[in-house]
């Protein structure tokens, strides 16, 4: 592991623990050369994982990418970044549970979906205007009024 602040690739552990229900470890470490203290986190690879879309495509499976769509929907919400990665989290622990290979971007989505309808409605319809294509207003009030129904 290379030191951040001075290139050093020498350091030692500190500190070792569990987070995110086990899902990471977090690393405390200290650089030997400047004694500059940094964490990292460790995190089991799921290798090859694809994404089935909608058009036949095979894609490999980013979680970064997942993390981006939903602080996108979630941009300038009440909404904390922790709150998004937890979801993030559940969502690649529910996919990587039942597929092996590969996910169906459709299963993806709606696990969005669902999450974001039990965090927020804003950030809710507009993912769902970028998921489902919405091509008009109506698509909006439809989908709003299909909110407002279920509550």
């Amino acid at each position: 592991m290379r030191c951040p602040k001075c290139d050093c690739q020498d350091d030692k552990v500190i500190d070792s623990r569990s987070s995110r229900e086990g899902a990471t470890i977090r690393r405390r470490r200290e650089c030997v050369g400047c004694g500059h203290r940094f964490t990292t986190y460790e995190e089991v690879e799921r290798t090859g994982l694809q994404v089935l879309k909608r058009d036949g495509r095979l894609d490999d499976f980013s979680k970064e990418k997942l993390l981006s769509g939903l602080r996108k929907a979630c941009q300038k919400r009440p909404i904390s970044l922790k709150v998004i990665e937890d979801l993030v989290e559940r969502i690649v622990i529910e996919i990587t549970d039942k597929y092996d290979r590969e996910v169906p971007a459709d299963v993806i989505g709606q696990l969005v979906m669902e999450g974001l309808r039990a965090t927020d409605d804003v950030a809710y319809v507009r993912f769902a205007s970028v998921y489902r294509r919405f091509q008009e207003a109506t698509d909006f009030v439809h989908e709003v009024k299909k909110l407002e129904a279920k509550q």
